[in-house]
């Protein structure tokens, strides 16, 4: 029906893109899943999980929401890093909305300090979104509201808690009435623009993440090699984890292959909830020396690679 409905009269649809943009950690990821209803993005209690402009797509009504999941903005230091705050804020620029996410609970720290001077220099409306307001008194909600707006205008400003959903109906509801009037950009059914070879490689890498915490660094990546759906509706995966050093292998294999099996069993299960059918998912780990000044990988995550 929505789509006769906008086939008659595509004036009455309206379509944008949303920028979210915090510190790491703060909840953006968790965000765009609770807005989508469904898992676009990955999330992990480390940070820096979310490398590249991955969108999650929202109809709500006569509008469709096409949400961009920046990378969290922090100090870079390394050239991955760099290329990771250029991209956010490249993001932020592009996009018709931009949401601007603060921890309730960690408030305007130096991080989120910088983040609010840059972020006034964002031509387009802006909206605070506090979240995790389950960890904080209300008073100290209102304090680090009024604190935010001081610094810089909102036209709007919710708290929430994207873990369990807490107001987030009310900013889909909003987002939606506030992108601008235009034509859907996207088929109504695609959550998501990220291709399926990209969601499982960062499934299994929230997978690594979440067995290996402080273990493993982050000079690590895994690439989706090959995709086959199969005649009896089942899909076969393979997928190659790129580490720099013969060390880092090791502790991604575990003592007798321990490891990975865990891990590959972690991520097969949850492509199997996503796809609904079987899947058959098979890991090999590899060692790609200096792989994070490459600018072929840089390409693969959506990243511009910075010459310095």
């Amino acid at each position: 029906m929505m789509v006769e409905a906008s086939r008659e009269a595509p004036s009455a649809t309206r379509c944008g893109f949303v920028a979210l943009i915090g510190a790491p950690n703060v909840g953006k990821s968790t965000l765009v899943n609770a807005l989508v209803g469904a898992k676009v993005t990955i999330v992990s209690r480390k940070v820096q999980t979310t490398r590249a402009l991955i969108r999650g797509i929202v109809i709500e009504n006569n509008a469709q929401i096409i949400l961009v999941d920046t990378p969290g903005i922090f100090s870079p230091k390394r050239r991955l890093d760099r290329a990771m705050v250029s991209t956010a804020w490249s993001g932020a620029h592009d996009a018709d909305l931009v949401c601007v996410l603060l921890d309730a609970k960690t408030g305007i720290d130096e991080e989120a300090e910088a983040i609010l001077a840059k972020a006034a220099s964002v031509n387009h409306d802006k909206i605070l979104v506090i979240n995790k307001v389950d960890l904080v008194q209300r008073e100290k909600l209102l304090a680090l509201a009024q604190a935010a707006k001081e610094r810089m205008s909102f036209v709007r400003t919710f708290m929430i808690s994207a873990i369990s959903g807490d107001g987030v109906d009310d900013i889909r509801k909003t987002l939606a009435d506030m992108v601008p009037p235009g034509p859907f950009l996207y088929p109504e059914d695609q959550m998501s623009d990220a291709p399926m070879r990209q969601l499982a490689a960062e499934i299994t890498r929230e997978k690594i993440y979440q067995k290996l915490h402080q273990e493993l660094p982050y000079q690590s990546t895994v690439e989706t090699d090959k995709w086959e759906e199969r005649k009896d509706k089942s899909v076969r995966i393979e997928q190659t984890i790129y580490v720099e050093r013969e060390s880092q292998r090791k502790i991604v294999l575990g003592k007798g292959g321990a490891t990975i099996k865990s891990i590959g069993a972690d991520s097969r299960k949850e492509l199997m909830q996503i796809l609904d059918v079987p899947v058959h998912l098979f890991l090999f780990v590899k060692v790609r020396e200096n792989w994070g000044d490459d600018p072929d990988r840089y390409r693969e995550m959506g990243l511009d690679f910075p010459k310095e």
